[in-house]
């Protein structure tokens, strides 16, 4: 099988590599793609190095089984009719297609089959938030119909990029020998020692890009009708994703069953015993595959609602992981 990445420099480029070769993805050949400034550079995959290429609109994507692309909504656009024109399947990994009718939007532990149809031959990896959220909200769906899910996310420097990484750890570093910060590129404000209540654009209605994609994508992975509401928060942990989240479901549900119904779901993990000081944590999640779950309990608010804490690697289920494993069904279901 031939696999292409495009992006392949990038933080999420960089982690399809580690996981195709981690979870021995069959790839009998590999191509690599970037921009301009990448093109040349070397990366080894199982003992072989490659050399990224300058993606191009040309035939270099003949014969390619599945493209998994990281350049950018812009590039995705640009790129998309080149990249399937040959029969390639398009794993994106940007917003550009998301909410697009033709294109489906799949997290494989939740709607696996939509990926199955695809007119345009691209399919789109939600936004990271919305595919750790939805994983864990699919067990609870199945106990009783989710109504509305509020949220509250706690976002690392990662989910900005490997630049964005590079800042922060650069912010602490000027802090420490200057007192001062001086770097301050990735993020609207100095995210050392703080937190941004902000990520992506706003909108009219006051709710950002980002809050925004939770609403829209949940509808559209769950086939439902539910409701988000998030405020989605920058915080200086390097890597992962945490959120709190609040979900109101039409009969109210037993503690228990819900941890029990969690537990059982693929691609979770519950840790939770307060009283012993086991909850998830950003610094645990990050490089694992799983969403790990725990503070879980009734909503003092709303007899209807259970509350609960994630976590989980932005990089990995939030963006390359997943897109591997739709790969990975697609293989099962067609070859």
């Amino acid at each position: 099988m031939k696999v292409a990445i495009v992006g392949a420099s990038g933080a999420v480029g960089q982690e399809f590599l580690r996981i195709l070769e981690e979870r021995n993805f069959p790839i009998n050949d590999l191509v690599l793609f970037g921009s301009e400034r990448s093109a040349g550079k070397t990366y080894n995959f199982k003992g072989k190095d490659y050399t990224v290429k300058r993606l191009q609109h040309n035939d270099d994507f003949k014969d390619v089984d599945f493209a998994f692309t990281s350049a950018g909504g812009g590039i995705s656009k640009e790129f998309a009719e080149t990249i399937t024109k040959h029969g390639a399947i398009m794993i994106d990994n940007s917003s550009a297609f998301r909410m697009d009718k033709d294109v489906p939007l799949v997290v494989p532990e939740v709607n696996a089959e939509d990926a199955l149809n695809r007119p345009r031959n691209i399919i789109a990896n939600p936004n990271c938030t919305t595919i750790m959220m939805v994983v864990v909200l699919k067990p609870i769906e199945q106990l009783s119909h989710i109504k509305r899910v509020r949220i509250s996310s706690y976002q690392s420097a990662s989910g900005a990029g490997a630049a964005a990484m590079a800042e922060v750890q650069q912010q602490y570093k000027e802090l420490v020998e200057t007192g001062e910060v001086k770097t301050i590129q990735k993020f609207p404000h100095q995210l050392a020692y703080n937190v941004i209540p902000q990520i992506d654009v706003f909108t009219e209605n006051g709710y950002t890009k980002e809050e925004m994609k939770m609403f829209n994508e949940t509808q559209k992975i769950m086939h439902s009708d539910i409701k988000t509401s998030a405020t989605c928060v920058r915080v200086s942990s390097l890597r992962s994703h945490s959120e709190a989240v609040w979900i109101e479901t039409e009969k109210p549900l037993d503690v228990e069953e819900v941890r029990k119904a969690i537990a059982a779901a693929p691609g979770c993990k519950v840790k939770d015993d307060p009283n012993a000081g086991l909850y998830p944590m950003p610094l645990e999640s990050a490089g694992h595959d799983d969403i790990y779950v725990g503070r879980i309990r009734k909503d003092l608010a709303d007899d209807n609602s259970i509350t609960l804490w994630l976590t989980g690697d932005q990089i990995r289920k939030g963006a390359a992981l997943n897109a591997v494993q739709i790969a990975e069904y697609l293989i099962k279901k067609e070859r």
